[in-house]
């Protein structure tokens, strides 16, 4: 404080010293913008540093997570997904219908929003990085004192005060924090961006998942009709057992009681599949009606037929951390995201600094209007306006401890971003590899049912089968039919949340950070 005091006496001297010379006055001006400065550089932000590490995908083993236990039980390669990996499904209702969804859907039309917003405050943030001018006029009438800084005939009296100046000022930007602002602003247009690759990748998969489950609904509604016309078939034989004075009553209320079972299980799926269309058509950015032209699913015959291969080619390329860094559109969101908040510590930084505009004006002023265009009413100047602070009671400090805290939960963001995104590439590798084979076994299972109905039908044409055990062997086959159906259903949906693990083909493109990782800084 007793510096400080100092200081002022130096730079506004009071009325009462001597008067000194030009030369002295400027030699005292120079010396108090010296102390200025010293003042400026003692405003420290030591001690202030970033406590997390981003991760560059590098310190994570890609081989060991490759010999790890779920991926060994994996045992897949093959390669990257494209953009339109969707298309392997070979079913060309769904990709209208992710085409509808991407020029349509709102949910994606509001990150592009985002993006222009983001790209607007790029725009402000330049603008402060250029010279500026501007031009101001006024026309005041107004009553001058007549006790005042203009004597008679004009204090008394009304009169009007005119000035029309042109103005310019041009901020030097010494520690560039107009730069590094400016650099803030065009990485979060890039965030934008990703995050919008990302929201257009988890569209896909919902849209993918969902008709997916709108074809195994189909199938399940195919097989439950198949049942409910079995199950006729039984109530129909005990019937005509119990005409024929061979059955009993209570075989045709055994037989009669599933029926009802049967037809609900056909209205359960009928209102599945009108739920799915209307969430498809939502999906797509259109009404529920739109659902009433989405037809039955190609896909429901590459669910449902026999011998239908349904392997897909599963990716699982070679250096999965480091490679995804720069593929999953949500993890480079992430790690554009930090990048921004680092330039903005230096924003930050840069705020202990002093700060020098240029500025200068040129115009006109006057009292009356009849000399204001006037060259004895000719007005200009030019200068410097430093400005820097000293004591601000640790607002400063306190700013830039909120933007390394903001840093530091971005890293670790980022960090647990990736880990997230590699836990899930390992899930979805094991999970594949499990259904696959479970959809072997279900097959198998099928074919023995299948046999057993055919020996079933045989015996029944060779008369030493009762006719109810080919309807007890058909119900077991439609059950294991609808197993194969579910396993591989849900074979295609894991393929698909691969995909989306591996960031669908969508971040391929999309401008990466140049720096490998954010350490933390020396104090």
């Amino acid at each position: 404080m007793r510096l400080q005091q100092r200081f002022s006496m130096q730079v506004f001297p009071s009325a009462t010293h001597h008067r000194v010379s030009v030369s002295r006055l400027t030699v005292e001006r120079a010396g108090a913008l010296i102390c200025a400065l010293i003042l400026g550089g003692c405003a420290s932000f030591s001690g202030i540093n970033p406590q997390s590490t981003m991760s560059d995908g590098h310190s994570i083993d890609g081989r060991a997570l490759e010999s790890s236990a779920a991926m060994k039980a994996a045992r897949i390669d093959a390669v990257w997904p494209t953009a339109t990996w969707w298309q392997a499904y070979r079913d060309p209702q769904l990709d209208h219908l992710i085409s509808e969804a991407i020029a349509n859907s709102p949910t994606l039309k509001v990150a592009q929003a985002r993006i222009r917003q983001a790209t607007a405050m790029t725009d402000i943030a330049k603008s402060a990085t250029l010279p500026k001018v501007g031009a101001e006029a006024s026309v005041t009438r107004e009553l001058f004192t007549s006790d005042g800084l203009y004597p008679p005939p004009l204090g008394g009296t009304y009169n009007t005060s005119n000035g029309a100046y042109i103005r310019a000022s041009y901020d030097l930007d010494l520690w560039d924090k107009d730069r590094n602002t400016l650099e803030a602003a065009l990485d979060t247009v890039h965030v934008g961006s990703a995050e919008a690759r990302a929201a257009q990748l988890s569209l896909e998969s919902t849209i993918v998942n969902a008709y997916l489950q709108l074809a195994t609904q189909y199938v399940m509604r195919d097989l439950a009709t198949a049942a409910l016309e079995q199950q006729q078939a039984i109530a129909s034989i005990a019937h005509r057992r119990l005409k024929a004075g061979i059955g009993t009553n209570l075989e045709v209320s055994q037989a009669e009681t599933n029926l009802p079972s049967a037809r609900s299980t056909i209205e359960k799926v009928d209102e599945s599949i009108a739920l799915l269309r209307n969430q498809l058509a939502t999906l797509t950015g259109q009404g529920p009606s739109a659902g009433d032209a989405i037809k039955r699913p190609s896909l429901a015959v590459k669910i449902a037929a026999t011998g239908q291969n349904t392997s897909l080619p599963i990716s699982l390329p070679s250096n999965i951390p480091a490679e995804l860094i720069g593929r999953r559109p949500d993890v480079i969101a992430q790690r554009w995201r930090v990048e921004a908040l680092g330039k903005q510590i230096d924003v930050a930084k840069a705020a202990f600094y002093p700060n020098i505009n240029l500025s200068a004006f040129i115009g006109f002023e006057s009292i009356g209007l009849s000399q204001f265009i006037n060259s004895v009413s000719a007005v200009r100047g030019a200068g410097p306006a430093i400005s820097l602070p000293i004591f601000d009671g640790g607002r400063l400090r306190a700013n830039l401890s909120s933007q390394t805290a903001q840093l530091d939960a971005a890293i670790e963001g980022y960090n647990g971003a990736l880990l997230q995104a590699l836990q899930s590439v390992a899930d979805q590798c094991v999970k594949l590899k499990s259904l696959q084979l479970q959809r072997e076994q279900s097959e198998q299972a099928l074919g023995l049912a299948q046999k057993t109905f055919d020996l079933a039908q045989r015996g029944f044409k060779a008369g030493l089968t009762p006719y109810l055990d080919v309807i007890h062997a058909q119900i077991t086959l439609l059950q294991e039919q609808q197993h194969v159906a579910q396993a591989r259903a849900a074979y295609l949906a894991a393929w698909a949340q691969l995909m989306q693990a591996l960031g669908g083909g969508l971040g391929d493109d999309l401008p990466t950070v140049a720096s490998a990782a954010i350490a933390k800084p020396a104090p």
